[in-house]
């Protein structure tokens, strides 16, 4: 903190809002969301951050969030990494960011669509598990065997609830 209310001073700037956030691997960033609420309001100019992993979760978190300061005409500035967005060389290294968070998540998306369909030769059953009502006809076949309804339940391994659903709805119908 010390070192960047050092840079911040050599540089002319007034320091209006100053966080720190701890837990580094919380989904939710409180902090960060009011910083970036106070940008959305102008209230500030430049953000300063120690490291770009300080700031950012993912290559592409990183590049959407300078990028939504970008068109709010809110600096950004990495003080390990001599990342200055507010200088044209910043710029274009951030260009070259968003090129390769592209990249990432290019890759990430076939890696997706390779592992479903590796599942899918191996057999295995995607989307969501295969509802009760798969087993109507099987519960139906059953009850009308004279198995009782927890019986039935325990052989299909499925919710006594379910068997007795099934059976309102197939009686009902009749």
């Amino acid at each position: 903190m010390r070192a960047m209310r050092e840079y911040a001073a050599r540089r002319g700037w007034a320091i209006t809002l100053q966080i720190k956030e701890v837990g580094s691997g919380a989904v939710e960033r409180e902090l960060r969301s009011q910083l970036l609420a106070a940008a959305r309001r102008r209230e500030i100019d430049v953000v300063l951050v120690w490291r770009l992993d300080r700031w950012g979760r993912s290559l592409v978190d990183l590049v959407v969030t300078l990028k939504e300061l970008a068109s709010l005409g809110v600096g950004f500035v990495s003080l390990t990494e001599a990342l200055d967005l507010t200088t044209p060389t910043g710029r274009a290294m951030a260009g070259l960011l968003s090129v390769f968070a592209e990249f990432e998540h290019e890759i990430l998306r076939e890696r997706i669509r390779a592992g479903i369909a590796e599942a899918r030769l191996n057999g295995k059953h995607l989307g969501r598990p295969l509802t009760v009502g798969k087993k109507a006809s099987q519960i139906r076949k059953l009850h009308l065997a004279g198995v009782s309804k927890a019986q039935i339940a325990r052989q299909l391994d499925i919710g006594r609830t379910s068997v007795r659903r099934i059976l309102a709805t197939y009686f009902r119908k009749k």
